[in-house]
């Protein structure tokens, strides 16, 4: 990821056969199925790698049990499929994940079932004990060759308030199922975009860069962290750049020639929630409800914490989103809806973010009923331009699936063969996994001087890259941060193999300390030393670098300055108080 190496290739050899906008997860997958393939391609990110809405998911790898209500039974075989491939594939980040139903009827729900599934325009409503029944019964049959994890099962009330008491009393039934979630899906794009890089020097990335027409025919790539412009000559451009597609056609046809709208996005927000009690309630498992208007919610452990979530709205500009007021009002709510007696403090939201879900253009007036299918469409090239291959829709868990989609319909454009298959292909840290996994912790542990936990931790992060990074940080003098479990030389290790350009990219993205709530502002302060000094900034390039951070992080995610401020002092007294009774 030498980014000063990327430039001088381009400027020695502007010719590349496909070059990619967007660095979110189906922009990354497309790039690492053209680059195995051995084709020439360039990938290019306006902002850092899965900073938009591939790293505002939900963390769920899932089938879509609602898309069975529209019909869309392609769509949740698939996705289970890739489910189960990345449970197999990345068992460092993916794990089965218990999903519990609460169930307040039993035939509501049913007809407008039908009635959805024909087509026809009709309101969301509650769902009952025999829809949910059928939808699981579904679910079943489509894993039952693969078996991974365990068939649904149906609780009555009784059994189900003995183990979550603090469901709403109203509750008549439970079902539990078996989906998975995802604890560092930003470490997967990453892990993801080195699979491709891997393949050779035909594979190229940038974040933080951009493409506009030239005037002299070709594109200018504007690299927005030297400054620096040159032309690059693709010969195929795909347009994977989710919620933004319509607005990079905008740059890459004339006015005149422009294509109609394809996408149609919907915003979900979400939030964390420190709130122990809460996340012990839970007992591991996903609680998976509907609101009162029929709105699916999720909630369930996240990080030591709690994810509760999320909306669906429309939104025009996914530049901008972010949680709203009334948008947090509404997820409170609906936590209250379904555990009456969980009572959250506005200081337990240490987390929040929004992005917006890449579905098509669709005039229904109910964003819960737009399809959420991927499929792509090639717009020709105009005045001789190349063509553009556009990937509409797309849900995280299916990318592997879409880039292979989108990669054999731009080879059998090319004229290029596929070489091999991503299907079974493990990457990053799921590489080598380990069966023993204490067995292979010890000898880590022996080898690098590290203790035992540490490793483990490190572990828990990288997976088998964990091996690389403790080699790494035992080479030299560390230093943990202030209460947050990481240390300098980790942070420099990301820095440097990571195309870390943004304080952002490294808090938010490559590790796990904003997300987490864990990030404070001794924290944040020590990683922009480390970071400056890695860069060679200057005093007052690091402070606006500061000031950029903490505004992103108050706008966009809820954060602000004298909370981080305020988790010194938290952590300072719970220090001091643990040496005392120690």
């Amino acid at each position: 990821m030498n980014r000063e190496e990327t430039l001088d290739g381009l400027r020695n050899s502007p010719k590349v056969d496909v070059c990619v906008l967007g660095g979110g997860i189906n922009g990354l997958s497309v790039f690492r199925e053209l680059a195995l393939q051995g084709v020439n391609v360039l990938l290019l990110e306006r902002g850092d790698y899965c900073s938009g809405a591939s790293a505002a998911l939900s963390r769920m790898v899932h089938g879509g049990l609602r898309y069975l209500e529209n019909g869309e039974f392609s769509l949740v075989r698939e996705s289970l499929v890739e489910r189960d491939r990345l449970l197999r594939n990345a068992p460092h980040y993916v794990a089965p994940l218990p999903t519990t139903v609460p169930i307040f009827d039993v035939f509501s729900g049913l007809g407008n079932g039908i009635v959805r599934f024909l087509g026809l325009t009709r309101r969301p409503s509650r769902r009952g004990a025999i829809t949910i029944k059928a939808g699981l019964g579904i679910y079943d049959f489509l894993t039952r060759k693969r078996a991974l994890m365990p068939k649904h099962q149906f609780r009555g009330r009784r059994s189900t308030l003995a183990k979550w008491p603090a469901l709403n009393s109203a509750i008549r039934n439970s079902a539990t199922y078996y989906d998975a979630w995802v604890s560092h899906p930003e470490r997967i794009g990453v892990e993801i975009l080195r699979d491709g890089l891997s393949a050779g020097p035909n594979a190229a990335a940038l974040n933080y860069a951009t493409i506009e027409q030239a005037p002299a025919g070709g594109f200018l790539l504007r690299d927005d962290v030297s400054g620096e412009v040159l032309t690059i000559k693709p010969s195929l451009i795909i347009n994977a750049t989710g919620g933004w597609i319509d607005i990079a056609n905008g740059a890459l046809f004339p006015e005149d020639t422009r294509p109609a709208p394809l996408m149609g996005g919907t915003k979900g927000s979400h939030l964390i929630i420190d709130h122990p009690g809460l996340r012990d309630m839970l007992d591991g498992h996903m609680i998976y409800y509907e609101n009162e208007d029929g709105r699916i919610c999720i909630l369930f452990p996240y990080l030591g914490k709690v994810l509760v979530g999320s909306t669906d709205i429309r939104v025009d500009d996914p530049g901008t989103v972010r949680c709203e007021a009334d948008e947090r009002d509404y997820i409170l709510q609906s936590l209250a809806f379904v555990l009456p007696g969980i009572v959250i403090r506005p200081e337990e939201i240490v987390f929040q973010f929004a992005g917006v879900r890449p579905l098509p253009a669709s005039t229904d007036s109910f964003t819960g009923r737009i399809p959420r299918d991927h499929f792509c469409t090639m717009l020709e090239g105009s005045d001789g331009g190349p063509p553009v291959l556009c990937m509409i829709g797309g849900k995280w868990t299916t990318f592997r699936s879409f880039g292979e989609l989108a990669a054999d319909m731009a080879l059998e454009r090319l004229g290029l063969p596929r070489r091999l298959d991503t299907a079974e292909r493990t990457f990053g840290g799921g590489r080598g996994f380990p069966d023993d996994r204490d067995d292979w912790l010890r000898q880590l542990s022996a080898t690098t001087g590290l203790a035992a936990d540490r490793v483990a931790t490190l572990f828990t992060r990288y997976g088998t890259d964990a091996a690389e990074i403790a080699r790494f940080i035992s080479a030299g003098a560390d230093q943990a941060l202030p209460h947050a479990g990481y240390s300098a030389r980790e942070l420099i290790h990301l820095i440097r193999s990571e195309a870390v350009e943004h304080l952002d990219d490294l808090l938010l993205r490559r590790t796990t300390l904003a997300v987490s709530g864990e990030l404070s502002l001794d924290v944040a302060d020590v990683a922009l030393a480390i970071l400056a000094a890695e860069k060679g900034w200057p005093p007052q390039r690091a402070a606006e670098e500061r000031a950029r951070f903490l505004t992103l992080l108050n706008d966009r995610h809820g954060v602000s300055e004298e909370t981080l401020s305020a988790r010194n002092e938290q952590r300072s007294e719970l220090c001091e108080t643990s040496a005392r009774s120690g």
